[in-house]
């Protein structure tokens, strides 16, 4: 049986997605959500990286619509978001990564600023401040996935902790 405890946390977690905070996850808030992070560093949307960022985002909402979207209305409420998170993530995050990688992918490259294959440090914390993350937890977030320390932070250690987030509450 899925505790109240576990639900509370991870309804806690439905704000992170509801980027314009309707009260539903939709598609305009993983569109809005790109939009945000491509400003923040300054990218044009119809460059590369734009495009595969738009291109995860579309891939990441048709990923939780699936998991999540019980009636099929093309938004996500927080009890939607609830138990599709209970029942269909809890027991595998794995599943949530996949849907998310996309995203977390073009994201990442966006961020990657230098282009040697990972993102800094900072250049994480900006992402995480850009989807509406406190400055302050945006930086001690962006640090604890520095697993390595040495300063980066790539797809290997950002796609499990966003997974991880998403299905295990605090």
């Amino acid at each position: 049986m899925v505790s109240s405890e576990y639900e509370r946390g991870i309804a806690a977690r439905f704000a992170t997605f509801d980027q314009n905070g309707n009260g539903f996850i939709d598609r305009e808030d993983f569109s809005g959500a790109a939009k945000a992070v491509l400003a923040e560093f300054g990218t044009a949307a119809r460059s590369d990286k734009g495009q595969a960022l738009y291109v995860g985002a579309e891939a990441f909402w048709q990923g939780m619509a699936g998991i999540a979207d019980r009636d099929g209305d093309q938004r996500i409420t927080r009890d939607e978001f609830v138990n599709g998170a209970v029942k269909r993530l809890r027991d595998n995050p794995d599943r949530f990564a996949e849907i998310a990688r996309p995203f977390l992918h073009a994201a990442l490259a966006v961020a990657d600023v230098d282009g040697d294959g990972a993102a800094t440090v900072e250049e994480i914390g900006r992402v995480l401040t850009a989807l509406g993350v406190p400055e302050d937890r945006a930086r001690a977030a962006a640090a604890a996935l520095d697993t390595d320390g040495d300063g980066k932070v790539g797809e290997a250690e950002v796609v499990p902790a966003f997974a991880r987030y998403f299905t295990v509450p605090e």
